[in-house]
């Protein structure tokens, strides 16, 4: 079976999704997953990344994935993901991965900010407007009542606006001062949320510099808040904001689990830093799997009615 990436959209609910990643961190907090540290090839010449990413935790494949971060005219990022049968090691189904690494980076940000944020966040900064910005605005809809959005980007951020009905804001700073959540998903390799922007009780989902060299968020943002990672061996060794911050309080699946707190006051500042890891992708892929399969049974069982009907 091939999938196609309109296929897998049309296979994919976000709410569907952002269950299944709640269920993946928690397990791979909990020591359930097998899942090494991915492979990243520099293609240095044409300024880009080629990585393998392989994981098992009940499903079991692995995600191809290139990143070209100069691209203008395609995407950054191309994927394709491949999962095997635990049982025999058979094939079972390659797909298209980039919508999938896009729906699930949000779904991610979306349980960390259900775990983590204020109950009563309703204002959302959103730093670029990409195809991750995107994603994580209909993401994070589904876990806080969102009234005010604000989008700040170096480009493309008033079309962006006008497309999704939010407001464009002049500056970064502008965007995120009064925000209660606030998502930083450009491609930035030197900072761009400044940590004396940020007021008492905001909670952050950084998403970008996914580089040891990289950074996205300033000195005094990584000392003002609480920091919260999917993988602690991941984070430690793939985002230099955390290798800068040098500490990690909890691992999100663990808040999930309820073996680590989350926010303990309306005033605390809380920061999940998202470098992406295969079980996400292995997981998401599965979801999708099934629900093609249960679209396939269903569509079998139709015929078979329509033949019933017509005396077949």
């Amino acid at each position: 079976m091939f999938l196609s990436e309109d296929e897998v959209r049309s296979l994919l609910r976000m709410d569907e999704l952002i269950d299944a990643m709640r269920g993946a961190l928690r397990d791979l907090s909990a020591g359930k997953v097998e899942q090494p540290m991915r492979l990243v090839l520099p293609v240095a010449e044409h300024k880009g990344f080629f990585a393998v990413m392989p994981a098992y935790g009940g499903a079991l494949g692995a995600k191809l994935v290139t990143f070209y971060p100069n691209n203008k005219s395609v995407h950054t990022y191309h994927a394709m993901i491949l999962l095997f049968r635990p049982e025999t090691g058979e094939p079972l189904v390659t797909m298209d991965g980039r919508l999938i690494t896009e729906m699930r980076t949000a779904a991610v940000s979306a349980v960390a900010t259900d775990a983590l944020a204020r109950a009563d966040a309703s204002v959302l900064a959103i730093l670029g407007s990409g195809v991750q910005a995107r994603s994580h605005l209909d993401a994070l809809r589904i876990v806080r009542g969102l009234r005010e959005v604000r989008v700040w980007s170096p480009r493309n951020s008033g079309e962006f606006c006008r497309q999704h009905d939010v407001s464009a804001a002049a500056s970064a700073e502008e965007a995120v001062r009064g925000a209660d959540v606030i998502v930083v998903a450009t491609a930035a390799t030197t900072p761009v949320l400044m940590g004396e922007w940020l007021s008492p009780g905001v909670h952050i989902n950084a998403v970008g510099a996914t580089r040891p060299t990289w950074r996205e968020l300033d000195d005094e943002a990584l000392r003002k808040a609480r920091i919260y990672v999917e993988s602690r061996e991941a984070a430690m060794k793939e985002s230099g904001d955390i290798i800068a911050a040098g500490q990690i309080f909890a691992e999100i699946g663990e808040v999930v689990a309820g073996s680590k707190s989350g926010r303990e006051s309306d005033e605390e500042i809380t920061l999940f830093k998202s470098v992406g890891v295969a079980v996400e992708d292995i997981v998401a892929a599965d979801l999708v799997y099934r629900n093609a399969e249960c679209r396939m049974t269903n569509d079998e069982g139709e015929r078979n009615e329509r033949r019933t009907s017509n005396g077949e």
